[in-house]
């Protein structure tokens, strides 16, 4: 009995039909990727890219140097150089950090005191140069400047699980 419905399935071509349905199944499905760069995807609140520091709203920088980001880094990728300022208050004279060295691990995020130093939410910053990818104070500052909006939005939803 069984070589005759063998038979018959091969003849009446039941393994293709079966096959041809699912490809056209999946033909006129909805895709599961996206076209990108023209399309792109949801982001975490959580996600980390680009290092960016922060200003207060009165312009001034948040960074006082207490320096626990550049003790905390494990790739010892941040270098900080301090001195105070006549109010007696700290400020860095030098804040860099070296994104080769770096492995987004967050750690200089969660350690500072003030959130200056976060991890923003841009993740399309190739180079073309290794030196483009030692980041000083003014090019961290410009980054803070540049995603302000999408840093202050992602730590507002992340507060109540930090």
């Amino acid at each position: 009995m069984g070589r005759i419905q063998q038979a018959f399935r091969g003849a009446l071509l039941m393994d293709f039909w079966s096959a041809f349905g699912l490809g056209m199944r999946y033909f006129f499905a909805k895709k599961a990727t996206l076209n990108y760069p023209f399309e792109k995807g949801p982001l975490s609140p959580r996600f980390r890219g680009q290092h960016a520091l922060r200003r207060y709203a009165n312009g001034e920088e948040r960074c006082i140097a207490c320096k626990l980001c550049e003790a905390i880094c494990p790739a010892q990728a941040i270098t900080i150089e301090a001195e105070p300022r006549s109010d007696g208050s700290r400020r860095t004279t030098r804040y860099d950090i070296d994104m080769t060295k770096c492995i987004y691990c967050g750690y200089c995020q969660e350690a500072c005191p003030v959130d200056a130093i976060v991890e923003g939410p841009n993740f399309e910053f190739a180079a073309e140069t290794r030196e483009e990818l030692f980041y000083d104070k003014a090019k961290l500052l410009e980054n803070g400047d540049r995603w302000e909006r999408e840093i202050a939005k992602n730590l507002e939803l992340d507060a109540p699980y930090r």
